[in-house]
C-alpha cells in the first residue's frame, strides 16, 4: 500500500473512531430539544482537523490511546461550539455550515446559543471521567488537558482572537495583528490539539517544544489557506458562505499581502512545521507531516 492510500486509510479509520465517540458522548435526551442542536451542530461534518492532530500527536510519543480519543472529542466540542456561535447574528452572522443551515437557522438563536454552552461545558466533562469508567485517567492529566484546552478557548486564545476580529472590521490591520489575531482565533485551539495528544506519552521539553512550534506554525498555515481559499472557491465548494470576510469589510490575508503573498506565506508556514517537526527527533511522526501537507493542499 502507497504512504498516501495508508495515510487515507488511517484517516478514515480516526474519522469514524472519533465520531462514533462523539455520537456516544453527545446526549440526544437533553432537555427541551438541547440535545439535537447540540448533535446537528457537531455531528456529520467537518475536517476534524484538531482530533486528527490529538491523535497523531499521540501517536508520536507512543500515548495513550484512549485518553487521546478523549482530548480528540473535547476540542472538536470546543470548536464546534466556536462555530455555532460564531455564525449568529451578533458575530458573523452566516446562514450556511459544513453544507447545511447554521444552528440558529435552524432551531432558532437562543437554542443555538444554548447548544454552544453545552457543548463548551460537554468538552471538559469528557476529560474529567469519574472513577467508575472503564478507561479512567490519571487526574494529573486530567489537569494538564483542561489547562490545555481552556487557555486555548478562552481569553487568551480563541475567544480573545474572535474579539480582535470583530474589533477591526472595516479598520486597516497591519501584518502583525494580522498575525497575532490569527494565531489566538485559529491557531490556538490547533496548537492545543498537538500538545494535548502530546500529553499522553512521555515527551522531554526538547520535543514538546518542536511540536508546540510544530502546531503554532500549523495553526496560522491553516487560517491563511482559510482566507486564500474564501476568494478562490465557491460556497458549494467550502460548505459555507464563500467571500463572506470580503463583504464584511473584514481584514485578511488576502486583504493584508495580496494573493500571491499569501499563498508564499503558506508555502513559509508550512516549511516550517515541518523543519520544527524534525528538529524534534520523533520516530513516528509521519502522520503529523502528512496532516500538515493536507491544510496546505486542500481545496475546501
Amino acid at each position: 500500500m502507497s504512504s498516501a492510500a495508508s495515510f487515507d486509510t488511517w484517516v478514515q479509520d480516526e474519522l469514524q473512531r472519533v465520531e462514533s465517540a462523539l455520537s456516544r458522548w453527545v446526549p440526544a435526551d437533553a432537555p427541551a430539544g438541547l440535545g439535537q442542536a447540540m448533535r446537528y451542530g457537531v455531528l456529520d461534518g467537518g475536517k476534524r482537523l484538531r482530533p486528527l492532530l490529538v491523535r497523531a500527536a499521540c501517536e508520536a510519543v507512543a500515548g495513550d490511546l484512549h485518553a487521546a480519543l478523549r482530548a480528540a472529542v473535547a476540542v472538536e466540542l470546543i470548536h464546534a461550539y466556536s462555530l455555532v456561535h460564531d455564525d449568529m447574528p451578533c458575530m458573523d452572522n452566516d446562514v450556511l455550515r459544513r453544507g447545511k443551515p447554521t444552528v440558529h437557522v435552524q432551531y432558532g438563536e437562543a437554542v443555538a446559543m444554548l447548544a454552544g454552552d453545552a457543548m463548551q461545558a460537554l468538552a471538559f466533562e469528557v476529560l474529567t471521567p469519574d472513577d467508575n469508567d472503564a478507561e479512567p485517567m490519571p487526574a494529573l492529566l486530567q489537569a494538564q488537558m483542561c489547562s490545555l484546552l481552556a487557555r486555548a478557548a478562552g481569553h487568551t486564545g480563541m475567544a480573545g482572537g474572535q474579539a480582535i476580529d470583530l474589533a477591526s472590521i472595516g479598520k486597516p490591520l497591519a501584518e502583525d495583528a494580522l498575525c497575532d489575531m490569527h494565531r489566538r482565533k485559529t491557531g490556538a485551539l490547533l496548537q492545543a490539539s498537538v500538545l494535548m495528544g502530546a500529553a499522553t506519552g512521555p515527551c522531554s521539553p526538547a520535543t514538546r517544544q518542536a511540536l508546540s512550534d510544530y502546531g503554532a506554525a500549523l495553526g496560522l498555515a491553516f487560517q491563511v489557506v482559510d482566507d486564500i481559499l474564501d476568494v478562490t472557491q465557491s460556497s458549494a465548494t467550502l460548505g459555507k458562505s464563500a467571500g463572506k470576510d470580503l463583504d464584511a469589510n473584514k481584514p485578511t490575508y488576502v486583504t493584508v499581502l495580496g494573493l500571491d503573498e499569501a499563498r508564499r506565506q503558506a508555502a513559509a508556514l508550512h516549511a516550517q512545521a515541518l523543519l520544527a517537526l524534525a528538529d524534534g527527533g520523533l520516530g513516528h511522526a509521519v502522520h503529523l507531516r502528512l496532516l500538515a501537507d493536507m491544510v496546505v493542499e486542500r481545496e475546501s
